[in-house]
């Protein structure tokens, strides 16, 4: 991209004053005349079915509305429904209840008497695979590779049920993960040479847990119907890709649904598309020809809120004298919870291949149902978990080997393009990414974060207290292609982008039109941003999710911007003589170059590409964009000259994003408290779009990271089958106490190569990067081999070192 007066510098969020003074509209915040509101029945059990439903004593309550059961969804085929009458967890909605308020409602539920028949359950994928353990569903316990012709890690899978011998569960008595038969399963390079040459040779089983995502804002949703077309409010990551979800699960076409949600208070994953519960205040609004508002409460979000995949690991790796990785052996056990399938597994092989460059790698895994919640992609879904699996295994090895931490990473990074994964497809190689630059950030990283001056002293017990360093580097995908993008110039002067993207608290949606700003030259000032609602056109956009919206919308905005300049150029030339190619832009205006008085304003030239029509003021698209795209363009055509185009760049190459979290604890080895002392992430993530932002990305993707390894943790019991870290209390996030003062952030700020700003994404990245070198961070305090799962609680810390050796259940889930 050439030169940039916007991108790259910071600036203040056009949402910012709306936030901040309490404007800003959630979907709770929306109100409508008649207004009902609804509550939800859900599971007392983890897995039953419905034989009976008696509602009598509720209908007849005063105010009380509508009910809506399970079979008046409509069928939209397997998988997960907002309401069902075969619970698989413990919290799933039954039915729902719509009165005259909240309190009417939850009085109602009260009143209704459901007849359960208990079922069978699991909650601890291992206890599922054994061969007489329960099974999370009557016909299957497990998802199967993926059907023919899927690829990548949301390839569909059929359910299937999946056994292992006891011969096969030997390894359990000492403390190693059992490796059955895998349902997946790839490999390359010659493992048996890699681990025979090996000079170290390392076999380690750890335990990775599940979380809740719980965002600020709760899935609240509010519904009514006019004219024909429901108008949802809700809580969504993506705009443009939620709504033929929500048709799907009402029954109705796309065309038919408008949806707002100009603000979303996060979802880390968990609002990826929608949610299904959507669907519910939609339909009840329907039955009660009222509006209906929807507002989950924290407990309900406890259940329905989506998780992270936990994961059991167990890493059989070689390594060389000084530290190259001859060879990795990786199997995992995937809970899946009650629905998916989940690709967190084939996600965390894939990064393990990248991060660590074995010369030679096997990856094996299974996918098992549990009667859990759901899970869903959470900020970094697999690559954090494979940051868990293995970095203690790396450690491990440089202290045996005598390898500075820094440097064994090094040694193992990837460089340039290199490859990664199993060889696939006709040709039978291996992909390739983009580019990488993950020996400057750790370079950079060692330097700004002192680490000589820390490791000199590290593992050095000073009275109760002894500190320890940590290194690791997080990556994740990082971009998508092909998406479209919109945007007007009006006879006002200004530019308008249509943004189809979510607005979750990342500045995503109008960082992206800075590009097409810069690429108009149009002032900052003099831009629009139209965001959040459907019914306002708004382009076909990626999901905000998997850290690929700043690559993607890039891109787009690139290409749009791109096509209204081809036009002012053309515009000009029509009017002024010449070619095209003669003019450039400038001060608001499209001039001859060489001579600026000969041409016309931007407000001129809007004016004109609507008395000329057909491409010019968006009456004629392109054929390649997608029908949405073609709507929204309908919608905005003849309000002056339209830039419309859809991302057809080449791309040679996976685009992934990498951090470098650098860490230094402090333990108390008397009452085995963790404390995090320092912390310092260094981005890898192409050309810096906005500094403030990718700074605060930064910084809040590694807290996630550095709670998951200190204290946020699910807990279930084991017999009855429920969920006991429903309350904060139990699975504290991190707060500011919990943070260093001096938490810092930086970027090389190198760009991609394949992509035409150069940007890639930057949101999941840090998470592993922050769980793994807090993760190491106290290996190198205490030692090596004093835990083997997360999070490293105080009474973890202080069993195994008053032990002296590990204490904790090496296997169990969910502890």
């Amino acid at each position: 991209m050439a030169e940039t007066k916007l991108v790259g510098q910071n600036y203040t969020p056009l949402d910012l004053v709306a936030k901040v003074t309490g404007k800003a509209r959630y979907a709770e915040d929306f109100r409508a005349d008649g207004m009902l509101f609804c509550k939800l029945l859900t599971s007392p059990m983890p897995h039953a079915r419905v034989r009976s439903v008696d509602t009598s004593a509720a209908l007849a309550m005063p105010g009380v509305k509508a009910i809506l059961t399970a079979d008046e969804l409509p069928d939209f085929g397997p998988g997960e429904k907002a309401l069902t009458n075969e619970p698989f967890y413990a919290g799933e909605p039954i039915l729902a209840v719509a009165a005259v308020d909240e309190v009417t409602a939850a009085e109602a539920v009260e009143a209704i008497v459901v007849d359960f028949e208990p079922l069978p359950f699991v909650v601890d994928p291992l206890e599922s695979l054994r061969p007489d353990g329960p099974n999370a569903r009557t016909d299957a316990n497990a998802w199967g590779a993926p059907m023919p012709g899927g690829q990548g890690p949301g390839a569909a899978s059929p359910p299937k049920t999946v056994k292992w011998t006891s011969e096969q569960f030997a390894d359990e008595a000492e403390g190693r993960l059992p490796m059955g038969e895998p349902t997946e399963q790839w490999t390359y390079g010659d493992l048996d040479a890699g681990f025979t040459n090996a000079a170290l040779v390392l076999d380690e089983t750890f335990v990775v847990q599940s979380t809740g995502h719980h965002p600020m804002e709760t899935r609240t949703a509010m519904a009514y119907w006019q004219n024909g077309k429901l108008y949802l409010h809700g809580s969504t990551q993506s705009v443009s890709q939620t709504v033929a979800g929500i048709a799907r699960w009402v029954g109705i076409e796309p065309t038919d649904v408008v949806l707002i949600s100009e603000y979303t208070g996060g979802g880390f994953g968990s609002k990826g598309g929608g949610t299904v519960t959507m669907c519910i205040p939609a339909l009840l609004s329907k039955k009660a020809n009222a509006p209906v508002m929807m507002r989950i409460s924290r407990d309900d979000e406890s259940y329905i809120g989506r998780a992270r995949t936990n994961m059991s690991g167990r890493v059989k790796a070689g390594f060389a004298k000084d530290g190259r990785i001859t060879a990795l052996d990786l199997y995992i056990v995937q809970d899946s919870g009650a629905y998916g399938p989940m690709g967190d597994h084939r996600s965390a092989g894939l990064a393990a291949s990248i991060i660590y460059q074995p010369q030679a790698m096997r990856w094996r895994a299974v996918s098992i149902l549990t009667n859990t919640p759901p899970r869903s992609q959470q900020r970094s879904p697999g690559p954090m978990q494979a940051n868990g699996l293995i970095e203690p295994v790396i450690t491990k090895a440089a202290k045996q080997l005598g390898v500075d931490q820094v440097e064994i990473r090094k040694i193992n990074s990837p460089v340039g393009r290199a490859m990664f994964g199993p060889p696939a497809g006709p040709s039978g190689q291996r992909a390739r990414l983009t580019s990488a630059f993950v020996v400057e950030a750790l370079e950079r990283g060692k330097a700004t974060f002192k680490w000589d001056e820390k490791k000199a002293y590290s593992g050095q017990r000073r009275g109760a207290k002894v500190r320890g360093v940590g290194v690791a580097v997080g990556p994740h995908g990082a971009g998508s292609i092909g998406w479209d993008s919109l945007m007007t110039i009006r006879p006002d002067g200004k530019l308008y982008v249509q943004s189809g993207v979510g607005n979750l608290g990342t500045h995503s949606c109008t960082d992206l039109a800075r590009v097409a700003a810069d690429v108009l030259a149009m002032p900052w000032e003099k831009v629009e941003v139209i965001w959040g609602d459907t019914g306002k056109g708004v382009p076909w956009s990626c999901l905000s999710v998997g850290s690929q919206t700043t690559h993607g919308m890039t891109r787009a905005n690139f290409a749009g911007a791109n096509d209204a300049k081809r036009k002012l150029q053309e515009i000009a030339a029509r009017d002024h003589g010449g070619s095209p190619d003669d003019y450039e832009l400038g001060n608001e205006r499209v001039y001859r170059r060489g001579s600026p008085a000969t041409g016309m304003s931007y407000a001129q030239a809007a004016k004109r590409a609507i008395e000329l029509g057909g491409k010019y003021d968006g009456h004629e698209v392109a054929d390649d964009l997608n029908a949405m795209t073609k709507r929204a363009a309908a919608m905005h055509a003849g309000v002056g000259l339209m830039g419309v185009a859809k991302d057809n760049y080449p791309r040679n190459g996976t685009t992934y994003s990498f951090v470098i979290g650098f860490a230094e604890v402090e333990v108390d080895v008397e009452t085995g408290k963790v404390t995090l002392v320092d912390y310092l992430g260094v981005g890898d993530v192409g050309t810096v779009v906005n500094p403030r932002s990718l700074l605060a990305q930064i910084k809040g993707g590694s807290c996630l990271g550095i709670a998951h390894a200190l204290q946020q943790k699910w807990v279930f019991d084991q017999k009855y089958g429920l969920m006991v870290s429903r309350r904060f209390h139990y699975t504290k996030p991190l707060t500011i106490l919990d943070i260093p003062a001096s938490m810092q952030a930086d970027a090389v700020n190198l760009p991609d190569p394949e992509t035409p700003v150069g940007a890639r994404g930057v949101g999941e990245p840090p998470v592993g990067a922050g769980y793994g070198a807090v993760l190491n961070a106290i290996a190198d305090a205490v030692g090596v081999d004093v835990f083997r799962r997360a999070p490293v609680t105080a009474d973890l810390v202080l069993m195994s070192l008053e032990n002296g050796r590990r204490m904790h259940e090496p296997l169990q889930a969910h502890l």
